[in-house]
């Protein structure tokens, strides 16, 4: 299962990665986000798709702290970290 950022799509692997990269719990990541620990863990897991404002509080929260999707095409193929969060380049 994909979700869609910017009209690219990114694999509930890289969710689960990026949450790893940072050390967050699923409950950490629910936290900062606002999303529910069981939404993000349904996820995760494949069981379910998020809806568009999830996606949203989502990928807001992981560029904030620095995580970045990168895409090939449009799908998802992999992440890297920028310690300065989204106001760098």
């Amino acid at each position: 299962m994909q979700l869609m950022v910017n009209g690219a799509l990114v694999t509930r692997e890289q969710v689960r990665a990026a949450r790893a990269w940072l050390n967050w719990s699923q409950d950490e990541l629910s936290a900062k986000s606002g999303v529910s620990r069981r939404s993000i863990a349904m996820y995760e897991a494949g069981r379910t798709l998020p809806y568009d404002d999830t996606l949203e509080k989502l990928r807001h929260t992981f560029e904030v702290a620095g995580v970045r999707f990168h895409f090939v095409g449009m799908v998802g193929r992999g992440i890297s970290f920028n310690p300065e969060g989204e106001s760098s380049p």
